[in-house]
């Protein structure tokens, strides 16, 4: 009884999550299934030249079993291009979308305010990294490191500005909702807001 009444009274003191951090683990599992979906639809879509060129060798082969086994070899290697084009994949824009989230959840809690310069400097600095992990010679990654860091900083600017509004507009929303007596859920929230949007 004793320790039902002290986990009850257990209070979760932990530093309260910025606004607008993102979840590091949920952006990663994102980043690396839409990593394998890329990568395997790009495999998948580049066995069709090759497909071509087996129906070519199956016309021109009168033997059945020479035919079968054509078909059977170019099913595996299909199967395996894009199996490993996925496991490519989803690995790259896993590790990509880890790197980049980490460090935007490290520059805001190190800055302790979330802005659009904490999405630029993630950005910036994960490009960079990744142009130089890149194969090639020194000055080639050099080079990669430099566009990296500036493609990053240039598309994540945008990406980072609409980011942190759509944020704020969500908070606002959430502030400027009247308080019911009854909790309401945020999908009710998000559509009592937007048929007052709607109905203005």
């Amino acid at each position: 009884m004793e320790a039902a009444e002290k986990s009850e009274e257990t209070v979760y003191n932990g530093a309260p999550r910025m606004a607008g951090m993102v979840n590091w683990g949920t952006a990663t599992v994102i980043g690396v299934f839409a990593g394998m979906l890329y990568g395997g639809s790009k495999e998948a879509s580049a066995s069709v030249s090759k497909d071509a060129e087996v129906m070519l060798k199956l016309g021109s082969t009168p033997d059945k079993r020479e035919q079968y086994r054509l078909m059977r070899d170019a099913m595996e290697k299909r199967f395996i291009r894009v199996t490993r084009g996925s496991i490519v994949g989803g690995v790259r824009l896993g590790m990509f979308t880890a790197a980049f989230c980490g460090l935007q959840n490290l520059l805001a809690e190190k800055r302790q305010v979330h802005d659009v310069y904490n999405v630029v400097g993630a950005g910036s600095a994960t490009a960079a990294t990744f142009g130089l992990i890149m194969p090639g010679s020194l000055p080639w990654r050099v080079r990669n490191v430099l566009l990296g860091s500036v493609l990053g900083a240039t598309f994540c600017f945008p990406l980072g500005w609409l980011h942190l509004k759509l944020v704020e507009k969500a908070n606002e929303g959430r502030v400027a909702a009247p308080q019911s007596k009854e909790a309401k859920s945020g999908v009710g929230a998000a559509i009592e807001r937007l048929e007052g949007h709607l109905g203005k």
